[in-house]
């Protein structure tokens, strides 16, 4: 049963083919220098590399309305102009992926979710997602969830590029409890980030409204508390380490907006680290020799925001036990601090 495709039941009639979707990007003035096809696959959500070289080899790609290869290397205020073809959604399917669960009982799981997995299925990423791993893990027993969505079980989400802990309930009476936690704001969930600069005060409330960028859909912004544009975004951050030029932060959400972080980061003027939609990996200059160096091998290091889900607080959907994980840091963020505390060590001799 589980390696049969799952398909999502509907009375209505077959949907007529999607439009293609079009999509224009604006290269930052600060913006490093990389390869067109890297770029958009990060720039993108849910876009694969090889989705974004086919679309530059059939011409759908266009850097200030002229064809490029996928070697060009984007230049700083580049006008990228995308063109993605959009078949309908395959049905879901199991599909055996590696998973990290930390936990698991008869209700849930806690997965440990490695930076670069997209979470549920969307254009660009029918397959290879959490969700598919799910179905496959879970196997008959997913037969309960429903799949309309396509995010089986999936009670809340991280961004492809941000690691750590994920809840998945195995059981449409779990998925409902478990989701009423979250609208109650009853779920502890404790951040790790490092980010540019260290902000003062070293701990403090980060308070605003947050909704979609009226320049760019694809861009969440801030606009004022309580104001008419938005909705409340609260978000607590701690410094855990200075690291001078840099610092570590715990961060603890009371509210859950997309990109909340990322955006309250960037509202802070202390962006994370990597974090090329929020301005957190553009190539900067520190006050010490070769710093330019440094900072280039560290992007390279980290072609990600430096985000981690870090902790959970909840209770046991059915007993009502308090649970609580924490799962340490990637090996990404960890080699990125090592390297920035030698650096740190050596220029304070």
């Amino acid at each position: 049963m589980q390696n049969q495709p799952i398909k999502n039941e509907s009375t209505e009639p077959d949907p007529l083919p999607l439009e293609p979707k079009k999509l224009t990007l604006q290269v930052s003035r600060v913006q490093t220098p990389m390869r067109i096809d890297q770029y958009l696959t990060r720039q993108v959500e849910n876009a694969t590399r090889n989705k974004v070289q086919e679309a530059i080899e059939e011409g759908r790609v266009l850097v200030n309305e002229k064809r490029v290869k996928s070697n060009y290397r984007i230049k700083s205020c580049d006008t990228i102009q995308i063109t993605f073809l959009r078949p309908p959604a395959p049905e879901l399917a199991p599909e055996d992926i590696p998973i990290d669960i930390i936990y698991e009982d008869d209700d849930l799981m806690v997965i440990n979710k490695k930076p670069g997995m997209v979470v549920h299925p969307a254009f660009g990423n029918w397959t290879g997602t959490l969700a598919n791993a799910i179905l496959h893990h879970i196997g008959i027993g997913a037969e309960e969830l429903d799949k309309s969505s396509l995010r089986p079980g999936i009670v809340h989400r991280l961004d492809k590029n941000t690691s750590g802990l994920i809840i998945v309930a195995k059981n449409p009476t779990a998925l409902h409890r478990l989701a009423r936690q979250f609208a109650d704001r009853q779920v502890v969930k404790i951040y790790k980030a490092i980010v540019w600069g260290v902000p003062e005060p070293l701990s403090g409330t980060i308070t605003t409204n947050i909704g979609r960028s009226k320049k760019d859909r694809k861009v969440m912004a801030n606009f004022a508390f309580e104001g008419k544009d938005g909705k409340t975004a609260i978000t607590d951050y701690l410094v855990t380490e200075n690291l001078h030029w840099f610092s570590l932060l715990s961060l603890t959400l009371h509210t859950g907006r997309t990109h909340q972080i990322r955006a309250h980061m960037q509202h802070l003027g202390h962006q994370i680290l990597g974090d090329e939609t929020y301005g957190g990996a553009a190539l900067r200059t520190l006050p010490f020799s070769r710093s330019e160096g440094f900072v280039r091998n560290l992007l390279e290091l980290l072609p990600r925001q430096a985000l981690h889900a870090a902790t959970l607080s909840f209770h046991q959907p059915t007993t009502r036990e308090p649970l609580s994980f924490t799962a340490p840091l990637p090996e990404d963020m960890q080699s990125a601090i090592e390297k920035i505390r030698a650096v740190v060590e050596a220029n304070s001799r």
